[in-house]
This record gives C-alpha cells, sequence and structure tokens, in this order.
C-alpha cells in the first residue's frame, strides 16, 4: 500500500491563497478573516512534530499550535516543491517543481531547483503557473520580504513573480520590515516573509542541535514581537514548508553498491530521501521492470517504491499536467525509515554531513 495526501484536508497550497482572500473579503480554505494586510511567515523546517518537542523554546508558536493548525506540506516535502505550491495554490504536478533536482529533459541534464538555474532553463516558463501574488486583488500590493541573496535567483523568479522583493538580512530586520510596511497607509497588502535559518541549521547540526534551538528561539521572539505591533485590521499566519528528521551518517544507503540497482539509470534527482531514477530512454520495458522489481527486492522494508505511474495515481504529486510528466523519476524511491540514499561514487563530503533530512512521506 502506497502512502496518499489526506482527501479533503487543507494543505500547504492553500495558506498563502487563503491570506489573499483574506485581504479581498473572500471566503477561504483556511477560514480566515477580513484584513487589511495579511502577513505569511514562512518558517523554512519547522515541522510540527519539532515545534511541540521544543515548546518551551517557542513559547508563542506552541502556544498557537493545536490539532486544526497541523496540515499536510505535499508531496515531496522538499523547499523547493513546497514554496513552489504555496505561492502558486496548486500541486507540483500542476507548477511543475517536482523535487530538490529534478530532470531537464530539454538539455539532458538533472538541475538543482533552487540553486541550479541558468541561461538554458527560463524561470518563467519553468513553473507553469500565475502565482498568488499576481493574482492578488485589483489594487492590492504583494510583497515578498527574504535574504538579499535570494533576490532576483531563478527561483525566486519562478515562485515569487508578481511580488515586489524587499531585502531584509537578519531575522528581526525581516520582522520589522513587516511590521513597517503594515503599518503603511495605502492598499491592503499581501506580506510573504521568509525564514530559512532553522533549515539551514537542521541541515547542518540536526534538528536536536543547539544550534537548531537557538535558531528557533530567535524566530519565536521576532514572531511573538511583530505580533505584538500589529493592529487589529491585521493578520499574521505562520507556516512551514516541511518539517525535517535527523538522518546519521551510519544510516546512509548507498546504492551504488548495491547490485544491479543502477543498470540501465541515465540519472538519479529527488532528494536523498526521496530518489527519482530515471531509466536510459531507449531501455525496454522488460529491463525497466526488472531494475524496479531488483529495487523492490533490495528497498521495500526500507521505503516506499513505486513507478512513476503508480505514484502519479496514488495522487502523491497531484494532477500531473502533460509537460511535467517528464520531470518525475520513472521509479521513485521514497524513505519509510530513518535512512538516506547517496551514490557513494559521486555523492561529496559536504552532502553527506547533511544531518537534518526531508523530502518523503514522513509525519515529523
Amino acid at each position: 500500500m502506497l502512502p496518499a495526501p489526506k482527501p479533503g484536508g487543507p494543505s500547504l497550497a492553500d495558506v498563502l491563497k487563503s491570506g489573499a482572500d483574506a485581504i479581498a473579503g473572500r471566503p477561504n480554505r483556511l477560514g480566515l478573516p477580513r484584513v487589511d494586510t495579511a502577513i505569511i511567515v514562512l518558517v523554512d523546517g519547522l515541522g510540527a512534530d519539532a515545534l511541540r518537542s521544543r515548546s518551551g523554546h517557542a513559547r508563542t508558536m506552541s502556544g498557537m499550535l493545536g490539532p486544526k493548525s497541523i496540515i499536510e506540506s505535499g508531496f515531496p516535502t522538499t523547499t523547493a516543491a513546497a514554496i513552489a505550491s504555496l505561492t502558486t495554490g496548486v500541486a507540483p504536478g500542476q507548477h511543475g517543481i517536482v523535487g530538490y533536482t529534478a530532470l531537464d529533459t530539454a538539455n539532458d541534464r538533472v538541475v538543482n531547483q533552487l540553486s541550479g538555474w541558468d541561461d538554458r532553463i527560463d524561470p518563467l516558463a519553468w513553473q507553469l503557473e500565475p502565482t498568488i501574488f499576481e493574482a492578488v486583488a485589483e489594487g492590492a500590493a504583494a510583497i515578498a520580504i527574504g535574504p538579499s541573496r535570494f533576490d532576483g535567483s531563478g527561483f525566486s523568479q519562478a515562485v515569487l513573480r508578481g511580488a515586489r522583493y524587499v531585502s531584509a538580512e537578519s531575522i528581526d530586520d525581516r520582522m520589522l520590515a513587516a511590521a513597517e510596511l503594515a503599518r503603511q497607509p495605502g492598499p491592503p497588502a499581501l506580506i510573504y516573509v521568509y525564514v530559512p535559518e532553522l533549515d539551514m541549521a537542521s541541515h547542518a547540526h540536526g534538528t536536536e542541535s543547539h544550534q537548531w534551538t537557538h535558531a528557533l528561539e530567535v524566530t519565536d521572539r521576532a514572531i511573538r514581537e511583530l505580533a505584538e505591533s500589529l493592529s487589529p485590521q491585521h493578520g499574521m499566519l505562520v507556516t512551514a514548508d516541511h518539517g525535517a528528521l535527523d538522518v546519521p551518517r551510519h544510516q546512509h544507503r548507498l546504492y551504488d553498491m548495491l547490485p544491479g540497482l543502477l543498470d540501465g539509470v541515465r540519472f538519479v534527482a529527488g532528494d536523498p530521501r526521496c530518489l527519482q531514477i530515471h531509466f536510459e530512454p531507449d531501455a525496454p520495458a522488460e529491463h525497466r521492470s526488472r531494475v524496479t522489481e531488483l529495487w523492490r527486492a533490495s528497498e521495500s522494508q526500507l521505503s516506499w517504491v513505486a513507478t512513476r505511474d503508480e505514484a502519479v495515481a496514488a495522487g502523491w504529486f497531484g494532477g500531473v499536467r502533460a509537460e511535467v510528466m517528464p520531470r518525475i523519476g520513472d521509479l521513485i524511491v521514497a524513505a519509510r525509515k530513518n535512512i538516506a540514499y547517496y551514490n557513494g561514487q559521486t555523492a561529496t563530503d559536504h552532502a553527506r554531513a547533511m544531518v537534518g533530512q526531508h523530502g518523503s512521506w514522513s509525519p515529523a
């Protein structure tokens, strides 16, 4: 049995869209009230499990956390796909960003969806959906606040188009910028604030580290101060793109060392906890089936192993456009246990030093 999205429940794709509906006075999926300014704070990597386990270090956010406030990220649980879902209001099968890395069929290569943009891939064409920022009510303002290094990046062009970008380096500076923009007279505003520090601390040191806890404390204090500065006509919602779990190096699976698993494989894309395997285009069906069965025999006790057709039928990527289908792996290996997959021949020491991981269906 393959996992599947919860039917009918709200997801990350509903969050920013509901904020836009709130400033327009429209009914929305999250039931947000009418406000003049909606501030959506995205704390990268802050999952509900981690927040509950560190509640004493985040009294503001944990105090607001209840059963109805826990939603699904979507699949795969990775920043590129999840933020694209947040800012477009649709699943990866529609917007086209289907993993941390994905196959660029036109150029026969795998592209990092966060940082691998170049002149061979147009962000405005690769990400296929209008953003919520482009669709805000006439006369309303759309603003994105984040570190200056993301201003104008390929990924920002893909997922933040339609928003005016405001650079602010620290967490405190971003919250102050949001507060100042909310206080300015003018039209209704949808303000998006991005906080990457927890995800960075998670990858480098793990969610159990004092570095991650410190970043959580700084974020919680800044959010409390922002909340206290707002007027009744302002609304603020805090969310995350995904959570994380810590995977020690001794639980890495080196798939290149397992016999036959890479036979006839051209590319491996995706995430360490969610491999997307692409066969050679001319690989015959019987060869694909044989290698698929090798993966299942080797990894089914540790991971969900699904063909592209099986994953699409299970709703993993939502409805999938025809032009997005080739970007999804012919075979998907999504970790169930506390493991991560690497190619021991090509993975750098820096890549394998990553502690906090995400990408699969894990509740964390």
